[in-house]
């Protein structure tokens, strides 16, 4: 970046990140998490609350709503990278395998591309089980608002 060009990432609490770097999150999920993510959506689907008819379905068990899964992949991007400010401008996310009640889930971003003039990223996503089997890949663009300097914060 030259001495007249802008530099789009001032302000922002994390900085300019780098491409390849990374942050994960994991987490067990819990009957709870289907019962606040059903409070929130109304989303009472039958395979995240009867177990008989779950267990008969290919998923085999009973499972926690899409929503869930990827909010782990929120809490890192707005938390860890690019971080505080951080909303999603777009997502191509693929469930390849379900999550079930009490299962760990690792959630992982990784810096594909980063823009100087402007604090947007695309990251690679994941979400993986306890065992590394594949839950949800794909991508995610983000932009990060500048929020140093700025009253009311959470910190304030």
């Amino acid at each position: 970046m030259t001495d007249t060009e802008k530099d789009g990432w001032m302000g922002t609490i994390n900085g300019r990140p780098e491409v390849g770097q990374s942050a994960e999150r994991s987490r067990t999920t819990s009957m709870q998490d289907i019962l606040a993510f059903t409070e929130m959506t109304g989303d009472r689907n039958p395979v995240h609350y009867d177990r008989e008819l779950a267990e008969k379905t290919a998923f085999g068990k009973l499972i926690v709503q899409g929503g869930v899964t990827t909010g782990i992949l929120n809490a890192c991007v707005a938390e860890d990278l690019p971080g505080p400010g951080t909303v999603f401008l777009g997502v191509e996310w693929k469930f390849l395998k379900a999550v079930g009640i009490d299962e760990e889930i690792i959630g992982r971003v990784e810096v594909a591309e980063v823009r100087a003039d402007k604090p947007i990223c695309k990251l690679r996503t994941t979400v993986r089980d306890a065992s590394g089997e594949l839950c949800l890949d794909g991508t995610a663009t983000t932009y990060t608002m500048p929020l140093e300097g700025l009253s009311g914060g959470a910190g304030d």
